[in-house]
């Protein structure tokens, strides 16, 4: 999280690859729907219900990063509903180039589902400034990261590595010169 993910998928995207964001599947379709409302709420207590019934995602994360058990639990819930989701969407068009944005590829073990896998790479403070500045207090950025593979790993276990500390230019460039392998 913060090294940058996000923008090298909607650089692919611009390259004419069909995307599937992990995260979004989360955020707008399951967290949604109100037997995860109730699961989650089943679980993590009524707390983490906003006013509006819907659920309170900072609630939850506060909770979830400062209890593993939770967290794996919230896990075992909400990652098989993601995974079916993505592979409804390669199915559905099997011709397409594709690109899967998994924030959790290499802890999960899902890396041989792919063809190939990339990781986003960036200084840690260029990640933890770029999480403050979305609104991650530091102290739970960190507790984020904490529980994430350390990057080194995931820089050895991927098949190629964008590095994103430069311009987005830079970035750029270097999602056009991997998208070029794979036409």
């Amino acid at each position: 999280m913060g090294c940058g993910k996000s923008t090298a998928t909607r650089l692919f995207a611009e390259c004419g690859f069909r995307t599937v964001d992990c995260d979004r599947i989360v955020r707008d379709e399951l967290l949604p729907r109100a037997d995860v409302v109730a699961a989650i709420a089943a679980r993590l207590g009524p707390a983490v219900v906003a006013a509006n019934g819907g659920l309170n995602r900072a609630a939850v994360a506060a909770r979830v990063f400062g209890n593993d058990a939770d967290r794996l639990w919230l896990e075992a819930l909400l990652h098989p509903m993601v995974r079916a989701s993505w592979r409804a969407a390669l199915a559905g068009d099997l011709a397409a180039r594709w690109v899967v944005e998994v924030p959790l590829l290499f802890e999960k073990g899902l890396e041989n589902w792919f063809d190939s896998t990339i990781c986003v790479a960036t200084s840690s403070a260029q990640q933890l400034s770029r999480l403050q500045a979305r609104g991650v207090p530091p102290d739970l950025a960190a507790a984020r990261i904490a529980k994430q593979l350390p990057l080194p790993r995931k820089i050895a276990a991927a098949d190629f590595v964008i590095l994103n500390d430069g311009s987005l230019d830079f970035l750029r460039e270097q999602v056009a010169s991997l998208a070029g392998r794979w036409h």
